[in-house]
């Protein structure tokens, strides 16, 4: 098979809930030659793995490791990235056609968007495609029933690994704000939305999906302690009457 047939397509998977693949996503995994799906060094399986085996039989599913949880030791992560690559370049050198799930969207603090700089750098004439799956904040939304955006209000999207300043700044200003990743941060989530008088009609939710699926008013986050990893909150705009912001 020549280089320039060779095929890396990140598939989002959404956030644990299998049903909600999109039928693209669905046909895009099948469609591959295998299915890589990232694993801790732990080994345990994870969210995508968990999604990926509803659609696709198991004998076609690899499983490589990432460095997912490291976040202090770079020269370990980067090692580890590098491993990951190259499994994933032989994948495509003996395969032709490798499919990357991931939990959310590949295009939204995806593993895959490193995945594909490694590989490309090994595997001359790459074409890398992606396949766009919903977002935990999509799914909060529904399952929380807060509305992410109306008329013309912005929408912030902040990683709190960043710095809880960050989320601060964002949520002084004027639309919603979204955070990802506080488990670790819950406390200064929770200080956060108070000095900023943003914390009514917030909400959070964990394993969305799942059989723990926890949704929460953010009035209910501990101020100390930890959440899962991937905790997801939305603080939606201040509004005061129907179509206010058109």
């Amino acid at each position: 098979m020549s280089t320039a047939q060779r095929l890396l397509t990140g598939v989002g998977v959404g956030p644990g809930d299998p049903e909600l693949v999109t039928v693209k996503g669905v046909n895009a995994l099948r469609g591959a030659a295998v299915v890589v799906v990232p694993v801790l060094d732990t080994g345990e399986r994870g969210r995508a793995e968990a999604t990926v085996l509803h659609y696709v039989p198991p004998e076609r599913v690899v499983r490589v490791v990432f460095a997912l949880n490291e976040r202090s030791d770079r020269a370990r992560r980067e090692a580890a990235w590098d491993a990951a690559g190259e499994r994933v370049a032989e994948l495509l050198r003996g395969h032709g056609s490798v499919a990357f799930a991931t939990i959310g969207d590949p295009n939204v603090y995806s593993t895959f968007t490193y995945l594909a700089q490694t590989v490309g750098e090994s595997v001359p004439g790459l074409r890398v495609e992606t396949v766009p799956g919903i977002t935990a904040m999509q799914d909060l939304a529904a399952r929380g029933g807060a509305v992410l955006t109306e008329g013309t209000e912005p929408l912030t999207l902040v990683p709190v690994t960043a710095g809880a300043e960050v989320l601060r700044e964002a949520l002084r200003g004027p639309g919603t704000v979204v955070a990802y990743k506080f488990g670790r941060l819950a406390g200064e989530v929770v200080a956060a939305l108070r000095e900023t008088g943003r914390a009514e009609g917030a909400v959070w939710g964990s394993s969305l999906g799942l059989p723990e699926e926890s949704i929460r008013p953010a009035g209910e986050l501990p101020e100390s302690g930890e959440l899962p990893y991937l905790s997801t909150l939305i603080a939606p705009a201040r509004r005061s009457g129907r179509g206010e912001k058109l």
